[in-house]
């Protein structure tokens, strides 16, 4: 049986972890992102403007992170989307849609008690690596 290859995936481009678990994780050519949620680079603070300023901040690090993974938003396959108020669900999904605008991802949204630092939105995804040839 061959071997996979698992290889832990850190950039300087995204926020450092707040809590024991690594940036994102690459399984073979499968990239696990754990959540990411809209805080500024250098430190764990969240940036101004509410659930839509966090998306936009958050979807900015996951693009980063997976780029530092050897794949792309275009490869993304699953998101997770965690909100802390199901009354932001439209404006989140408006500025998901500026970054997910063709071959959607699979998604799945929950509303939690609560996120890290108090964060409004938290998002985590799926991805692969290599060359993909979309079909629909």
């Amino acid at each position: 049986m061959s071997k996979i290859i698992r290889k832990i995936v850190s950039t300087a481009k995204c926020p450092k972890p707040l809590a024991p678990y690594s940036q994102a994780v690459v399984a073979d050519r499968t990239v696990y992102c754990s959540g990411v949620i809209g805080i500024e680079l250098n430190e764990p603070k969240l940036v101004p403007g509410g659930a839509v300023a966090q998306t936009a901040k958050a979807l900015e690090h996951l693009t980063n992170l997976l780029h530092g993974a050897g794949s792309g938003i275009d490869k993304v396959v699953k998101t997770t989307v965690l909100l802390a108020d199901m009354n932001n669900y439209t404006a989140v999904n408006d500025e998901y849609k500026q970054v997910f605008s063709d071959n959607f991802p699979a998604r799945t949204c929950y509303a939690v008690a609560k996120l890290p630092l108090g964060a409004a939105v938290e998002i985590e995804a799926v991805a692969i690596v290599g060359d993909v040839t979309h079909v629909n």
